[in-house]
């Protein structure tokens, strides 16, 4: 009889490692792509309503943490499966989008992307709803920025 790795306690601490890590990729990836995000941001032309540039690394990092642990409690209810890999979808475009809007500075594909990204976590909310509703819930902060940061994404695209 084979014991599903997800019962086991060291392999469910070892997953909760991984889902961060891989959130963290996620962070990394965007935060190679520019050396000084927050000057790049000070130097374009923003809307009244944007937030400071300090406010952006502890939003993230809490949005990260839930990320992760709600990708963490899908995995252990229900294995590898669609919810997973539509939640692997969202963190690509997750990384894509820092390198789109500061590295290369091209606001209206990091634009796409981010509306793109919007779509993958509403599908991503949908199937884990399925499998567990805090792992959803989780999730509806980082929808609710990226909602947020798709407006200001546009606007600033807009703007310069």
């Amino acid at each position: 009889m084979t014991v599903h790795l997800a019962r086991r306690p060291a392999a469910q601490w070892w997953a909760l490692a991984g889902f961060l890590a891989a959130v963290l990729v996620a962070a990394v990836v965007g935060g190679l792509a520019v050396a000084q995000p927050a000057d790049d941001y000070a130097a374009l032309a923003r809307p009244g309503w944007a937030p400071p540039s300090w406010l952006f690394g502890p939003v993230w990092t809490v949005l990260y943490a839930m990320i992760a642990v709600s990708g963490w409690l899908v995995w252990r209810r229900a294995g590898w499966g669609p919810a997973l890999w539509a939640y692997a979808a969202q963190l690509v475009l997750n990384a894509i989008w820092t390198p789109l809007f500061f590295g290369a500075g091209l606001r209206g594909l990091a634009f796409a992307d981010i509306v793109l990204l919007w779509l993958a976590i509403g599908v991503t909310v949908l199937l884990f709803r399925r499998i567990s509703a805090v792992a959803a819930w989780l999730l509806a902060p980082y929808w609710l920025w990226v909602t947020f940061a798709s407006a200001l994404n546009f606007t600033i695209w807009h703007l310069n």
